[in-house]
């Protein structure tokens, strides 16, 4: 009898430590991808730490709008430097959908300027994304002719994708 109380209890350690095993300790891991974070053991998004992912983001990409600024009012802009930026815009750009899994706007408690919209209307959303891609592409091409013109055009262009995306997708903020 002790022997078969023994099996038992090695079988039922056993399954124990494989099920912790299997959970990886269900560390949220980040998708570097997109910086969203996610607990790989239940598929749960982190909405705080998603929503300061996609905040870094925007920065990075505004970061990157401020410098082609100064550039473009430079005399003789470094279009090298532009072409860096708007590269640096379209990476950041390409990640502005996954930075928006469902659980991480107004309903989730947590401080965000996403308005509701963005999951109302996902469509929408991905194609103001895509403006903000194709725009940055084309400021890339520009300056790597090194063509203030369409440097300058492609640069308008960027801009007024951001800012249709804000009109639409992002709550103004009132402080």
């Amino acid at each position: 009898m002790a022997l078969k109380s023994s099996a038992g209890l090695a079988a039922s350690a056993l399954v124990l430590a494989l099920s912790l095993s299997a959970c990886n300790g269900s560390k949220p891991e980040a998708d570097a991808s997109t910086g969203a974070v996610v607990d790989s053991s239940i598929g749960a998004v982190d909405a705080g730490d998603t929503i300061e992912a996609r905040e870094d983001n925007f920065k990075a990409i505004a970061k990157s709008m401020k410098a082609n600024k100064a550039e473009l009012d430079k005399s003789t802009p470094d279009f090298d430097a532009i072409a860096k930026n708007a590269t640096a815009m379209v990476e950041n750009a390409e990640k502005i959908p996954a930075l928006f899994p469902a659980g991480t706007g107004p309903e989730s408690g947590e401080k965000t300027e996403a308005l509701a919209t963005i999951w109302q209307k996902p469509d929408d959303f991905k194609a103001a994304s895509t403006k903000l891609i194709d725009a940055s592409m084309a400021l890339r091409t520009a300056a790597e002719a090194k063509d203030l013109t369409a440097t300058k055009a492609a640069f308008g262009q960027a801009g007024m994708a951001c800012k249709g995306c804000h009109d639409e997708f992002r709550k103004e903020d009132k402080d």
